[in-house]
């Protein structure tokens, strides 16, 4: 963003959302999109734009409320609001009435819309990570809901012999840039149900959504033909980790081209097994992939099973692999950090919303954390994204500033803020116990109707 030359525009009213918008993304496109309105309404003052950017800010607070929403739009941020007089004579209410109702109005269809430009923008942006390829790692995490009936229809809850569990579970596809940690718009697909979906399935559709140049890399979970022939059809190379049972089965009918000291690498025509194809009824008759096995051995006297159809070093891929956990640290900033494991939607248009609004923050964090690291000539996983995500809301988002001028001078003291969040040189990485996450409280105000329903028994007959 530039100066403005005189200082009568310095002292212009301006709009902070789309100051930071073009700051941190930079593209006309993205800024005439989140401006899109609909229909005037001379009455109405939560029109599209501000009621998108309110469902962002609501995931930049970690799941504020709608009051507090509303209030901190009313004291911070009333500029993005149209021109209105409640607006310009400060009586605007701080009731949340108005903005949780144009939240409802607001079509799923144009948050989503605005979603993928972001994500998509930010990750064409990425810089190369092997090869000149952008990488982006894939992998399934789930969220569980509130117990609505909406909810609970279309997102089923586990069942097993004792019945149906409590919680409707969404089963989410998420794909991270390697480097900077930009998501792409999660999948979404019910876990259990009728409609479930499973993790190859969903990673086919996340896979059509990729920018140009990408690399798929991903753990044992997808390294099967059909998603390495779906990566293949898209022309897309992969890196994924087979487990130990197919790499034996694989390398019987693989060439063994290499074996030094720490690793085997095999040539392999991979074709479909008779199983794979009665499941996968759309494979052509000569469906194959040409691909490479590498085993590589560790430190602790494991080995790593990789097949790759890139033409390349066993230890070069071994290497790379190793930064696959990355995507477990940016699902845990995304669904912990930020809190989005625990939306508070009764609806799933509105679920829908506030998740692709939690990836829109998300991805906003990671651009400044980009831009930090920059000036320090870091990479930008080398700062910590949690104090990264709080100068953003205290030096950006609650910072007063009048003019354009104050805004340069705050954002460039958020950068250098930002890039002071240096993560500590550990020789050695931190091991923790695996626990499981607590679980949400089963006293809800959603099964209270329910519960006192079943106490009460079916109604005496009339005497």
């Amino acid at each position: 963003m530039t100066t403005p030359e005189n200082e009568s525009d310095a002292e212009a009213p301006f709009c902070r959302a789309k100051a930071l918008l073009s700051e941190l993304l930079g593209l006309p496109q993205i800024q005439a999109a989140f401006e899109g309105q609909e229909a005037s309404h001379a009455q109405r003052v939560y029109t599209q734009a501000p009621t998108l950017w309110l469902l962002v800010m609501q995931r930049l607070g970690g799941g504020l409320t709608l009051d507090q929403v509303v209030k901190d739009l009313i004291q911070n941020h009333s500029d993005i609001l149209p021109e209105n007089r409640r607006v310009t004579q400060g009586r605007l209410s701080e009731n949340n009435s108005a903005y949780n109702k144009a939240r409802q109005r607001l079509p799923v269809q144009r948050i989503e819309e605005f979603s993928h430009r972001v994500c998509d923008h930010l990750a064409r942006r990425a810089e190369p990570a092997f090869l000149d390829h952008r990488v982006f790692i894939l992998d399934g995490t789930t969220v569980t809901l509130p117990p609505t009936p909406g909810l609970k229809k279309a997102f089923p809850p586990a069942r097993n012999q004792r019945g149906e569990s409590v919680w409707p579970v969404a089963c989410l596809m998420v794909a991270h840039e390697m480097q900077t940690g930009c998501a792409l718009a999660p999948q979404i697909d019910p876990m259990y149900g009728p409609n479930n979906s499973s993790e190859p399935k969903q990673a086919k559709k996340i896979i059509d959504r990729l920018p140009e140049n990408s690399i798929v890399l991903a753990d044992s979970g997808f390294g099967i033909f059909s998603v390495a022939f779906h990566c293949q059809l898209r022309a897309k190379p992969f890196i994924l980790r087979l487990t130990k049972q197919r790499y034996k089965a694989y390398i019987k009918n693989a060439t063994l081209i290499e074996d030094a000291a720490g690793y085997r690498t095999y040539h392999l025509i991979w074709k479909p097994t008779a199983q794979e194809r009665k499941k996968h009824p759309e494979f052509p008759v000569d469906a194959a992939v040409e691909a490479f096995i590498h085993q590589v051995d560790l430190e602790n006297e494991q080995t790593l099973e990789l097949v790759t159809s890139i033409e390349v070093d066993a230890l070069s891929v071994g290497e790379l692999y190793r930064r696959r956990y990355d995507v477990e640290f940016d699902i845990r900033d995304l669904k912990v950090t930020m809190d989005t494991e625990n939306i508070r939607a009764k609806s799933v248009d509105t679920f829908m919303k506030e998740l692709l609004g939690s990836v829109i923050a998300y991805n906003l964090v990671t651009q400044l954390r980009k831009q930090a690291a920059k000036l320090i000539n870091v990479p930008p996983r080398r700062l910590s994204f949690s104090g990264v995500w709080t100068t953003f809301r205290y030096d950006l988002l609650y910072k007063e500033c009048g003019t354009l001028q104050e805004w340069n001078h705050a954002f460039q003291r958020a950068l250098v803020s930002a890039s002071g969040r240096k993560l500590p040189n550990r020789k050695e990485p931190r091991s923790y116990p695996r626990l499981a996450h607590t679980r949400r409280q089963k006293s809800t105000k959603f099964q209270k109707s329910l519960r006192k329903s079943k106490r009460k028994g079916p109604a005496p007959p009339p005497d």
